[in-house]
Formats: structure tokens, sequence, C-alpha cells
């Protein structure tokens, strides 16, 4: 029972929860700001769509790359980052295949039904949302196993970039303001995952993902997380006029983090520099979602 329930926790990466209604609801206060209404019941319905339907997701992931996972070569960098437990379920014949498989179709229709109880068109919105998003991230697993240009990378993490504007549209319209704030967190996204393949790298050649670091190696990678690390940085500037003081001051920080980050990974280029730079995104995400929330209820 206790290694079952370790099982969950890092194929849940539980340990993380917190930061998808974090990021949820930042996008749902932006929506209270500009539409100038406010209620604890939408707030609760959306945290627990962002909870389980980001968690969905997580299981997905495991799911489709349950046969390339087996390659794994090293459990000792991303794998200990990323799960409590240091394991990886379902190619450790923890939890069987099919029990994830009815794992994700549990929590992806508990996201439906939540998301049914949100007001037309609104409802409409997020669900389309929800639907792209799973098939962007199979989409992602399967297309990065054979590619010569990463297509995969910049089409995959749309759905991530989708995640905080699906929850400014449980309470407002597709608007400008939607589109600034994903053109804003899509290419951090992309800066993010080149940190996870730089990290990653000695696995991702085991399992022939052509992630990444494998396409342009670890200076290429270096270069491709501060490129758009930049276009993220540039994207903000754009985004700032929509946001409120508390949220300003949090890009700010946010931002200052990434040159830490950036700095940390050119001067090293190998995936320690990249696991010392991660927490850093991390760290960013989190002060600009809780940033942009403190704009509301402060």
């Amino acid at each position: 029972m206790k290694e079952s329930l370790r099982a969950y926790i890092d194929l849940l990466r539980a340990h993380f929860a917190f930061a998808w209604p974090l990021l949820f609801l930042s996008g749902l206060a932006l929506a209270f700001q500009h539409t100038g209404g406010f209620s604890w019941s939408l707030t609760l319905r959306a945290a627990l769509i962002g909870l389980l339907g980001f968690e969905a997701g997580m299981v997905l992931n495991d799911y489709v790359d349950r046969e390339r996972d087996r390659r794994d070569v090293e459990h000792d960098r991303l794998t200990r980052y990323w799960r409590p437990f240091h394991t990886r379920p379902i190619p450790a014949g923890l939890i069987p295949p099919e029990r994830a498989l009815q794992l994700f179709v549990l929590l992806a229709t508990a996201t439906v039904i939540l998301i049914a109880t949100l007001p037309y068109p609104n409802a409409l919105y997020v669900l389309a949302i929800m639907a792209y998003s799973y098939m962007a991230e199979c989409f992602y697993q399967v297309r990065k196993r054979d590619q010569r240009f990463p297509l995969a990378q910049l089409v995959g993490r749309t759905d991530f970039a989708l995640f905080p504007v699906a929850g400014y549209l449980c309470a407002a319209t597709p608007d400008t303001t939607a589109l600034l704030y994903f053109l804003f967190f899509h290419p951090f996204t992309l800066a993010h995952l080149g940190v996870n393949d730089l990290i990653d790298i000695r696995n991702d050649v085991a399992r022939g993902m052509k992630t990444v670091t494998v396409l342009y190696g670890t200076k290429g990678t270096a270069y491709w997380i501060l490129s758009f690390s930049l276009l993220h940085a540039g994207a903000a500037f754009l985004f700032l006029p929509n946001l409120g003081p508390f949220a300003y001051a949090g890009i700010m920080a946010g931002l200052l983090l990434l040159v830490v980050a950036n700095y940390r990974i050119a001067r090293s280029q190998d995936p320690a520099s990249g696991l010392a730079a991660l927490p850093l995104f991390h760290i960013a995400m989190a002060i600009y979602a809780a940033s942009i929330i403190l704009d509301v209820v402060a």
C-alpha cells in the first residue's frame, strides 16, 4: 500500500500540485480585474479545474512515453527533481499502464464536469483549450521521437502556454489581454523546456528523443534558452500595461531570476548548470502568478 501510494505521488508529481491552480488562477484573477467581478464559487471551481486538468496531463505524458522511459540510464537528476520518491512508476512496473490510463480518464472526466458548471460560452472556451492541450501533449511526445526541426517543442508547449489563458477564459472572453498573456508565457515555456532537455540529455539520447539538446548540443541549448528568455522579456513589456502594480513588480523580479538562470547556464552549459537554473524558472513562474493574483486580492 505504501509503495503504491508513493508511486502515484511520483506519477502526479504531487509536490508541485500547488503550482498548477496558482497559475490557472492568475488568469482568472486577471479576468476579474478586467471585468470588475469576483466570485468565490468560480474561484474554487477554477482552482479544481486547473489542478485536476493539469494532473491529468501529467499522467498522459507518462502513459504516452511509457515504453521509451524504460530506456533511462540515470535517475539522479531530473527524475529526482520532479518526482519526490525518484521513480518513473509505469516503466518501473509500479503502476500498470491500464491503471494509469484509467486515472487519466478519471481526472479528465472530473475536469470536464467542473468545466460544464462554468457559464456559457466560457465553458466552451475552456473545454476547447483542454481538448487541444491533450492533443498537443500527445503530438509533442510522439513527434519528438523523429524530427530534424524542433516542431514538437514549438507546437507542444502551446498547451502549457494556454493554461493560464484558460483560467482567464473562465470569466472573460477571448481578447487582447488573453493573447498578450499567451505571447508572454509561451517563450517562457520554451526556455523552461530547454532547461529540462539540457538536464536530461543522457536519458533522451538513450530513448532516441530528438530534444533541443540532442538536436543542437549543449551550447545550442544555452542559446535556445537565452533566445526565448529574451523573447519572453520583450513580450513582458507588451503585457505589463494590462497589469497592476504588484504584477509589475512580480514580473520584474521574475525576469531578474531568469537573468541569473541564464548566466548559470551560459557559464557551464551542462546538465548540472541546468539543474541549478531550473528552480529559478519555477520560482519566477510562481512569482508571476502570485503577483497577478495579489493585484486582485490586495
